[in-house]
């Protein structure tokens, strides 16, 4: 439906029929002779439109007087008025046969000429006409109209000209010339020309109007309103301006206003259809749905082939949800106009949310073919390349849309969106900044840099854009959430439950309307949602990744594979670099048996060219960069054709995660693992490897997958194979096992070096209470040195002093805080450590004499009830401490004001350390009495780095996976007894543990000595494991049954 401004032209002089009058002097009524005053009468009539009468008494003149040229000229100008061209055109040329320098006849038989199409002859006879008469004002603007009409404006700007070098004060030539300079975009001449009509005429209602085009095309929407408003006031009856007013209120979204205009035009011409379109869409900007589908319904009774009306009807059909009805409506339109690019657009927008990708891309690509400059294709075609992964094709188009509407706020942060998928973070910035200064009221561009600035780890600026984009647009769900998880995790929980409140109210009402949720698959298990609603979060998900790639075809039936060949197992991650999940798994690949199965592993990231990639590229039998296949299908084509058999999804919905490609299904057999805690919701996912503990039975319902047991917790750690010189230690204080201590991977030089120090047995571990046998190559276990020792006293000041070494005889003793200027790899876990390395409490400002409890988790994973408990143990064991990392940096500020104000435990008792690189990670936990898990999301690789070193860890399971595999963990270690049943077991467990020394002691020697030979850090045993239930796996599809729960005892029958 239009929406622009109409420039209206002054009523030119036309047809010459007043040359009696031109030529001659008025003579009073009474000197008139009956055939002058007859002749007078029949001008009046012609110039009152009453042509009829005029012909009447103009004939009768003729009769008596054939040979007059005023006579012939009026009769020439009378029968151009009925549209007797051919009449006029004789009775012209008998005034040009009587009279032949009568300049008005030539320029009568220019009009003929021009209205029959013949404009050059036309011209000739206008340049004729001002040549016998070079004052000819008709004549010039006769001729500039023509010459308008051909688009010789330079040609007309003169013949205007001419005409006002006669008559300065023609203001309807002036406002006609104002109109050429405008079509020429030279809205200062065109200004000035307007400007001149109203001071010659203040009342010229037409130059009011079109000074108030000009001011619209300028921008200047309020000087644009004005000069309307003076025309409608100046002439009530003024259509075009009353039209114009009504656009421009539309397009300032003063709807009442822009309603009135338009029903003011309407009063002047009921019948007007594009005001009838007009008036409906300001009905559809207020809301006002059923008001505008009757106001189109009426444009379109008056205009039946108007295929705009049917576009913008359908656009308010499908807001009313009349999708159906909508189709049609936009189907009509392209039968009328098969090119019209807004139908092509909005149609294609329709399929696309049918999920019919293929026929979306082909009618915004339709719609920019019969379009090239159509933004709105552009960036629409743009969102469904990036949404299939063609980035940089998506880019162009977004180019292009801006390119054409520089103003396109949506497509620089669509754009920005594309670039923050490409990891070009910079580019993402400055196109939603981009956004923002176009339309600073963005709510969308707003979230979108705040998304941005909390993926980056800027979470004070992303709370801070968040509040911009809730302020612009309080109901915004995923502003919110998305700024709901800001505050997780930084620890900041004022208004904690009514948070929470709406969150679980607003994934309720998305998940009611069929919408994808708001919240993330990965931080559901973070709120106090439903089993069902974290299913149905993680299947709207897994649905979108379908949707994406549904244009490329899926694979649903796969043959059976030759059972006598080995297993072809795929693992798939974006994660073989420095990861958590590659520090746990790295040896997997290299240690299942080559004889069973085949190994393809399957990177979605480049080489970081840490060790952890080049173990697994190395020791898979096949390694395969993914990130090269931009396109999914091209990656899971790949797959395909490697004949895989069983393929794991390592990712689920973390950072870098391609579940495209498990959705175009390369793979019979598709198994979620270790990288997501968590149940995928896919229906292309068919098993999730996990164990008894941490998915029981009785909560199945959790899973869209069916549950393969494993007979062992499915968690596994690498670490007695990058952690072996934690295998044994020197304690640097008798009684104590935490306060300092010495690793060493050489255990003959840590011998040497406990002789050299004359150490005695540490208490704690004599015990042997338990039945474990102690080996005597272990005996730095047992060793413990006075503190007052010298050697002690030296690497006290050591640390005091920040040395980065001590030597003692041909033994080099690393500071612990240096380890990375001496062994940068082994420092990330990547290398064995060479060197003696020191630990202790005070590089860390812990108490020496303090039980220190710990927590070395992201700070997302506490809430409330997690640290009223922690205080609650903390009032209950004497100058405790508790221990917890930075990370992020911010939460420690909301930690210590939430524990004073609601538990007057000062900050002193809660001690934050900085996040630090692998191994010192690792290995700083030696320093802690007692882990105090995070029942909310477990500490999962966390959980393996404390208990590898020594220290227990105290769990509390709750229902959701994330919640129950610490509690998996100890289970393997033969530690149930501190696994609680609620909060209040969780903290009496604890405080024994802080008060009871024995009891700790007891605990500690366990975990201590049967760590190095439980299944939980075997990674060959679980390699052994996991091919035992690959192995059923693959028999029940061979066998040509659904995927089923996999138990124990089904591995058992192996």
């Amino acid at each position: 439906m239009t929406g622009g401004v109409q420039i209206v032209s002054h009523q030119t002089h036309g047809i010459q029929s007043s040359y009696h009058f031109n030529c001659t002097k008025s003579k009073s009524s009474q000197g008139k002779s009956a055939r002058d005053q007859l002749l007078e009468q029949a001008h009046r009539e012609y110039q009152t439109g009453d042509y009829v009468s005029a012909e009447i008494h103009c004939r009768q003149v003729y009769q008596t007087d054939p040979q007059s040229p005023a006579v012939l000229l009026l009769l020439s100008s009378i029968y151009f008025q009925k549209r007797l061209l051919d009449d006029s055109a004789y009775f012209s040329r008998e005034a040009i046969r009587v009279n032949p320098t009568l300049a008005e006849a030539y320029s009568n038989l220019g009009n003929v000429h021009k209205e029959q199409g013949d404009v050059q002859q036309a011209l000739e006879f206008y340049k004729y006409a001002v040549g016998l008469k070079p004052d000819f004002i008709d004549g010039y603007v006769n001729l500039a109209a023509a010459l308008t009409s051909i688009q010789d404006y330079e040609g007309a700007i003169k013949a205007h000209m001419e005409a006002l070098q006669i008559n300065p004060n023609l203001y309807g030539v002036r406002s006609d010339l104002g109109n050429i300079f405008k079509s020429l975009g030279r809205l200062e001449e065109a200004e000035e020309c307007y400007q001149k009509a109203i001071q010659c005429n203040s009342t010229f209602a037409v130059a009011y109007s079109n000074l108030g085009c000009v001011y619209n095309q300028r921008g200047d929407i309020w000087l644009a309103i004005h000069n309307f408003e003076k025309a409608v006031k100046l002439d009530v009856t003024f259509l075009d301006a009353f039209i114009n007013l009504g656009n421009m209120f539309k397009e300032a979204r003063i709807f009442d206003r822009a309603v009135s205009a338009y029903q003011r035009a309407l009063a002047l011409n009921v019948g007007h259809a594009v005001v009838h379109g007009n008036l409906a869409s300001v009905y559809y900007e207020q809301g006002r749905l059923d008001l505008a589908i009757e106001t189109y319904r009426i444009a379109i009774r008056l205009q039946p082939n108007f295929p705009d009306a049917y576009c913008n009807l359908a656009n308010a059909l499908k807001d009313r949800l009349l999708v159906s009805e909508a189709e049609s409506c936009y189907e009509q339109a392209l039968k009328l106009h098969p090119e019209h690019a807004d139908s092509l657009n909005n149609l294609a927008n329709i399929k696309r949310e049918q999920n019919r990708t293929h026929e979306a891309m082909e009618l915004y690509q339709r719609a920019l073919k019969a379009k090239p400059d159509f933004p709105a294709a552009h960036s629409n075609l743009a969102s469904i390349l990036q949404q299939q992964g063609r980035h940089h094709d998506a880019i162009e188009h977004y180019k292009q849309a801006i390119r054409i509407f520089p103003q396109f706020a949506d497509a620089y942060s669509n754009m920005g969106n594309t670039y923050k998928e490409m990891a070009r973070n910079q580019e993402a910035i400055q196109c939603y900044k981009s956004a923002i200064s176009i339309n600073p009221n963005f709510a969308d561009a707003f979230s979108n840099l705040a998304s941005l600035h909390k993926d980056c780890g800027n979470t004070e600026e992303a709370i801070q854009y968040f509040d911009f984009a809730l302020r612009v647009r309080p109901n915004f769900p995923e502003a919110f959430c998305a700024r709901a998880h800001c505050h997780q995790y930084i620890c900041d929980w004022n208004d904690y439950s009514s948070r929470n409140v709406k969150i679980v109210e607003i994934v309720d009402e998305q998940l009611k309307k069929a919408r994808l949720p708001s919240v993330h698959p990965h931080h559901s298990m973070l709120y106090p949602l439903s089993h069902y609603q974290r299913r149905a979060i993680a299947g709207k998900h897994a649905q979108y990744c379908k949707d994406k790639v549904a244009h490329h075809g899926i694979a649903t039936k796969f043959a059976p594979r030759n059972k006598n060949r080995r297993i072809r197992i795929g693992y798939v991650s974006s994660d073989f670099g420095n990861h958590p999940t590659a520090h746990l798994m790295q040896s997997v690949p290299g240690m299942h048996d080559n004889t069973k199965v085949e190994v393809f592993c399957y990177a979605l990231t480049p080489d970081d060219g840490t060790a952890y990639f080049k173990k697994i590229s190395s020791e898979a039998e096949h390694f395969t960069d993914l990130s090269q296949f931009i396109d999914n299908a091209q990656a899971a084509e790949k797959i395909k054709s490697d004949g895989i058999d069983i393929l794991l999804n390592m990712n689920g919905y973390t950072k870098g995660a391609r579940n495209e490609i498990f959705a175009l299904r390369p793979a019979p057999i598709q198994v979620m693992w270790l990288g997501y805690p968590g149940t995928s919701g896919a229906d292309f996912m068919d098993y999730i490897l996990t164990d008894d503990q941490t998915s029981p039975m009785s909560c199945v319902e959790q899973y869209s997958e069916k549950l393969a047991y494993m007979g062992r917790t499915f968690f596994i750690g690498d670490h007695a194979q990058m952690f072996s010189h934690m295998k044994s230690k020197i304690l640097l204080s008798v009684g104590r096992t935490t306060t300092a201590v010495i690793n060493y991977e050489d255990s003959e030089t840590l011998s040497r070096l406990m002789g050299s120090m004359r150490l005695q047995m540490n208490e704690e571990y004599r015990s042997n209470d338990d039945g474990l046998d102690c080996d005597s190559e272990d005996v730095a276990e047992y060793a413990a040195l006075d503190q007052n020792h010298d050697t002690s006293i030296a690497l006290q000041n050591m640390v005091i002093k920040g040395q980065q070494c001590l030597q003692i005889g041909d033994i080099k003793i690393i500071n612990g805080l240096c380890l990375p200027a001496f062994e940068a790899q082994a420092s990330q876990g990547e290398a064995k450590i060479q060197n003696a390395v020191y630990t202790s409490r005070r590089q860390y400002g812990l108490p020496d004499d303090s039980i220190v409890y710990c927590n070395f988790n992201q700070l997302y994973k506490l809430d409330p009830n997690t640290m009223s408990a922690w205080c609650n143990i903390l009032k209950k064991v004497p100058d405790a401490v508790i221990w917890l990392l930075r990370f992020p940096a911010l939460g420690e500020r909301h930690v210590h004001d939430w524990c004073w104000r609601h538990h007057n435990i000062p900050k002193e008792r809660i001690i934050f350390s900085p996040v630090a690189a692998k191994e010192e990670h690792v290995r700083r936990g030696q320093l802690a009495d007692v882990c105090l898990d995070t029942p909310l999301c477990n500490g999962h690789t966390t959980g393996m780095d404390v208990l590898w070193a020594g220290c227990p860890m105290v769990t509390l399971p709750l229902e959701s996976f994330a919640s129950r595999v610490a509690s998996s963990q100890m289970k393997t270690l033969g530690l149930d007894e501190l696994i609680a049943d609620d909060y209040e077991s969780y903290e009496s467990i604890a405080i024994r543990l802080g008060r009871d020394v024995d009891y700790r002691r007891s605990i500690r020697s366990r975990l201590y000595n049967f760590r190095k030979s439980s299944r939980l850090f075997s990674v060959k045993d679980y390699a052994t494991s996991m091919e035992r239930v690959y192995k059923k796996m693959f028999e029940r599809f061979n066998d040509g049954r659904q995927p089923e729960h996999i138990f124990e005892q089904h591995l058992l029958d192996n």
